[in-house]
C-alpha cells in the first residue's frame, strides 16, 4: 500500500523547497531607499511651490541638448479609431486613458493643444533625457542640416508620386545624375593617366632613353635570366 503522505515524485507533500525564496533584508533595503527618495522629492516639490516655482526632475548629468523635432506630430493618427481603456486606469491626467498618452511622463491629455504644450514643456524634456538648452550651431551644422532637410523632402516627394508620368520623370532624372557621375569619374581617370604619362615622358627627356622605368623591362630581364637572347627564325634565306 502506497504512502498517502508522499507525492508522486517521492518527496513529502509538505515540501515547498521548489518555491522561490526572497531575501527580506534586501527588499527592506530597497523599500527604505525608495521611501527616502520619495520624501526628498516631496520636500523639493514643497519648497518649489512655496517659492512660486515649478518643480522639475533633477538632472543626472547624462542629459543631452535639446534638438529640433525631426518628425511631424501626427494629431490625426487615432481619428476614427476605437481604443479600449480599462475602467479606472487613469485618474485625472495621471495614467493611461483615452486621449493623447505620454509614456515618458505617464500622463494623458484630452485635446491636441494640451498635448503639444506638454511635448514642448520642460517637464517632458527632462523625462526624456534632455536639458532644455539648445546647442549653438556652427556653419557646418547648418549646412549639414540643410542637406538633411533637402534629402528628406526628396524622399517625401518620391513617396508621394502616384502617376506613371511622374515616376518616369523621376527615373529619367536619376539616370541623368548617374550618367553625369560616371562621366566625371571617367574624366578624372583619364586626367590621372595623362598626368602619369607626362611624368614618365619628363623623366625620359631629362635622363635619356637608357633610364629604366619601373615595370618597363621586366620581360627582358626574365629572358636574360633564362639564357634566352632573343627569338630567331629557322627559315633559310
Amino acid at each position: 500500500m502506497s504512502d498517502k503522505k508522499g507525492s508522486a515524485y517521492g518527496t513529502p507533500a509538505t515540501d515547498t523547497s521548489f518555491r522561490r525564496s526572497y531575501d527580506l533584508d534586501e527588499y527592506a533595503q530597497k523599500a527604505k531607499v525608495r521611501e527616502t527618495a520619495e520624501r526628498e522629492e516631496a520636500k523639493a516639490r514643497y519648497e518649489a511651490k512655496m517659492a512660486g516655482k515649478k518643480y522639475y526632475k533633477p538632472m543626472t548629468g547624462d542629459e543631452t541638448h535639446t534638438r529640433a523635432r525631426r518628425d511631424v506630430i501626427d494629431l490625426e493618427a487615432n481619428v476614427g479609431k476605437t481604443t479600449l481603456v480599462p475602467a479606472g486606469a487613469g485618474q485625472g491626467k495621471r495614467g493611461r486613458g483615452a486621449g493623447f498618452y505620454c509614456a515618458a511622463c505617464d500622463l494623458t491629455f484630452k485635446d491636441n493643444i494640451q498635448w503639444v504644450e506638454h511635448v514642448n514643456s520642460m517637464q517632458h524634456l527632462r523625462n526624456i533625457g534632455e536639458t532644455g538648452e539648445v546647442k549653438k550651431a556652427t556653419a557646418d551644422d547648418v549646412h549639414r542640416r540643410i542637406l538633411e532637410v533637402w534629402e528628406r523632402l526628396q524622399e517625401q516627394k518620391k513617396a508621394s508620386t502616384t502617376t506613371l508620368k511622374e515616376r518616369l520623370e523621376m527615373r529619367e532624372e536619376e539616370a541623368t545624375k548617374e550618367r553625369e557621375a560616371r562621366r566625371l569619374k571617367r574624366h578624372e581617370e583619364l586626367a590621372r593617366k595623362k598626368a602619369e604619362r607626362e611624368s614618365a615622358d619628363k623623366v625620359k627627356v631629362e635622363y635619356g632613353d637608357d633610364v629604366r622605368i619601373e615595370g618597363e623591362h621586366d620581360e627582358d630581364d626574365m629572358m636574360a635570366a633564362m639564357g634566352i637572347t632573343g627569338f630567331g627564325t629557322s627559315k633559310k634565306k
